[in-house]
């Protein structure tokens, strides 16, 4: 047998003063990163992104092919539906290129992302991305997240606490007008990107973006009341813009709202804020398409450029790092998600015209 010297304990070395050492759940992020790159996630897939867009491209001349071969029908409304519905989904690619997930370089996912937003959807890309890059460093956090900014619909107590009178009225009972106003998104967006672009401060690419947008947002009412009758073009335009905002508003809508909101001054580290933020929409493949990988939000927040088809995958393995560092993951069905934001806005909007101290701030400052 051979003997074996018992050392004396020793006590860990403490850390210099001033650092802070990082926790097991950010030190479990970087892991996680690791096992993601070396299962290969974070490659790209042009081939899965060029069969979409030729499939969507084939779609859109079906369907402009419909509008030629109706003519003066009142099943032109269905043609409209169509188009908002594709530009919905071709804005899903912008909205990926955007995030560096289609192509290895930065500047060809950039142009591609420009190019679709501004001549497909009529969004200026330049203000999008300073609005998008906001949302997803601070996801839900009071005050630096655009996307829960106070507005008509207030999305966290802070912001309805002083609503009196009619507008108080109306704030309570929010969730039932939530996506009603949803069908306004498409021309609220068109509205923000045209004083974005034309304001005077230094705008990216302005020169390029104010052409297509002005031919875009001119060609469709152009066509519409040149081959169709003055009232039955209206409906088109009318139609085909609301399908396209409510199509966009309830793909994102489900991804955050009714989700902790953090206070402005929260200190949570990376992979809590995100994950915590986030809400998954079960439904598997169908829903990749139905929503254009918003469904894997809590992965796409972790991994912004890692493409579509590798979210599921990864999910698994985002969803066993939360199990073992009892992060909660939150993931639910798409009628689910809306069920739970009408019940949220509406009891954020009883705090109207009172004061009220958000209950989450409490929850998330553990984290």
């Amino acid at each position: 047998m051979t003997a074996t010297a018992t050392l004396p304990a020793q006590k860990p070395a403490r850390p210099p003063s001033g650092i802070r050492q990082p926790n097991a759940v950010v030190l479990s992020y970087s892991e996680l990163l690791k096992s993601v790159k070396a299962a290969g996630l974070l490659e790209r897939r042009v081939g899965f992104y060029i069969t979409v867009f030729a499939s969507l491209v084939l779609l859109m001349a079906a369907t402009w092919f419909g509008f030629a071969l109706i003519g003066d029908s009142w099943f032109q409304l269905l043609i409209a539906a169509a188009l908002g519905i594709l530009c919905t989904q071709l804005s899903f690619l912008a909205h990926e290129a955007g995030h560096r997930q289609i192509f290895a370089s930065r500047r060809t996912n950039d142009w591609a992302a420009r190019l679709l937003a501004t001549s497909v959807a009529g969004i200026s890309y330049s203000w999008w991305e300073q609005k998008h890059g906001a949302h997803h460093n601070h996801p839900n956090v009071i005050s630096k997240d655009p996307d829960i900014a106070p507005g008509p619909i207030a999305f966290h107590t802070e912001a309805v606490a002083d609503r009196q009178g009619r507008l108080a009225f109306l704030t309570r009972k929010q969730g039932w007008f939530f996506f009603p106003l949803l069908f306004l998104v498409g021309l609220g967006l068109q509205i923000d990107s045209v004083k974005f672009i034309v304001r005077r401060a230094k705008v990216t690419h302005r020169w390029v973006e104010i052409p297509i947008l002005a031919a875009r947002l001119a060609l469709l009412p152009v066509l519409a009341f040149s081959f169709l009758p003055l009232g039955m073009a209206f409906a088109f335009l009318g139609v085909q813009l609301a399908v396209f905002g409510f199509y966009m508003g309830a793909s994102f809508a489900p991804n955050h709202k009714g989700m902790p909101v953090l206070p402005a001054d929260s200190r949570v580290d990376f992979f809590s804020r995100q994950v915590l933020t986030s809400r998954n929409i079960s439904g598997g493949r169908f829903m990749d398409i139905l929503l254009g990988g918003l469904n894997r939000q809590a992965e796409h927040h972790l991994f912004p450029d890692m493409a579509r088809p590798q979210l599921h995958r990864a999910a698994e393995m985002v969803r066993a790092y939360c199990a073992k560092h009892q992060v909660p993951y939150t993931e639910t069905t798409l009628t689910q998600s809306y069920g739970i934001i009408v019940r949220y806005l509406n009891d954020v909007g009883l705090a109207a015209g009172r004061h009220f101290e958000c209950p989450m701030a409490a929850v998330t400052r553990r984290y």
